[in-house]
């Protein structure tokens, strides 16, 4: 895909040569545990698994090269959701867009919402409003579940602004408040409809960017609905466990998130964006 403008977002904040705390280590935990370590003539990192002390920052699976031209992927993208969402809420919910920040890290991160291990993946926080990514994710995108390009990517960025916007909407603690009143088959299932519309809200920033400031190119609109599909919770479940259980499915099959992109890419619109009726 190439881009008209493309104006890039000056909300990413990058975190990669940073070390959180490991998970369940505070800051003075982890002071402490240096401290035994250099006491007891042992390397620190053995402590820390997954950290590497010396730079600060897990390794990466990604040569510095493809991490430049990812960042530079990463801030084109979230300028472009910038731009369609402002003019999606003054068009379509009559007031402002809040623009989110989006992190990026390597191996885990602090955020509002706690410790975050890179294997959860890309995630939405609302208590910061922001957007987590380990741009290793686009390796994995790549090699583990055969969905390279970027417009796969794209649509993986796309797919947390939606959460953003669910948040700004009121949808997100809406469902929060459901769930926790909601059998875990429920709960599941209004799981699913969040994300399917988080779907449906990328298929709906590819229809406005096309029109804007995004051309797309053979092959990308494959990229975007193969990347949907790739992580659909049956194919994952069918890959690591070898059997699906549809009723322990939270982000929906790869058919319906496939339905769900294409439906927000062919409407346009918000409105065909409801996957709670």
């Amino acid at each position: 895909m190439r881009w008209r403008e493309g104006r890039k977002s000056t909300n990413v904040e990058d975190r990669r040569s940073m070390a959180p705390a490991a998970a369940g280590v505070g800051g003075l935990g982890l002071i402490v545990i240096l401290l035994l370590a250099l006491a007891m003539g042992v390397d620190p990192g053995q402590f820390l698994p997954g950290t590497d002390i010396s730079t600060g920052a897990a390794q990466s699976k990604l040569t510095e090269e493809q991490q430049a031209q990812l960042v530079d992927h990463v801030a084109l993208v979230l300028g472009d959701t910038e731009t369609t969402w402002s003019t999606i809420f003054r068009e379509e919910v009559g007031r402002p867009y809040t623009e989110p920040n989006l992190v990026l890290f390597t191996g885990g991160v602090d955020s509002a919402c706690g410790y975050a291990d890179s294997a959860v993946g890309p995630f939405y926080c609302p208590g910061d409003q922001k957007v987590y990514l380990d741009l290793d994710f686009f390796y994995e995108l790549q090699e583990r579940f055969g969905a390279p390009g970027d417009f796969a990517q794209a649509y993986v960025i796309t797919h947390e602004i939606g959460h953003h916007v669910q948040y700004l909407t009121g949808t997100l603690q809406a469902v929060d408040d459901a769930r926790s009143r909601a059998s875990e088959v429920e709960a599941n299932q209004l799981s699913v409809a969040l994300e399917l519309q988080a779907d449906c809200y990328a298929g709906l920033w590819a229809n406005r960017a096309t029109r804007q400031d995004l051309i797309l190119e053979k092959g990308d609109m494959e990229e975007g609905l193969n990347a949907a599909s790739a992580i659909g919770d049956d194919r994952i479940q069918k890959q690591s466990q070898g059997y699906v259980v549809p009723d322990s499915f939270t982000h929906g099959s790869s058919a319906q998130r496939v339905a769900a992109f294409r439906k927000g890419l062919e409407s346009g619109t918000m409105a065909s964006c409801d996957t709670f009726s």
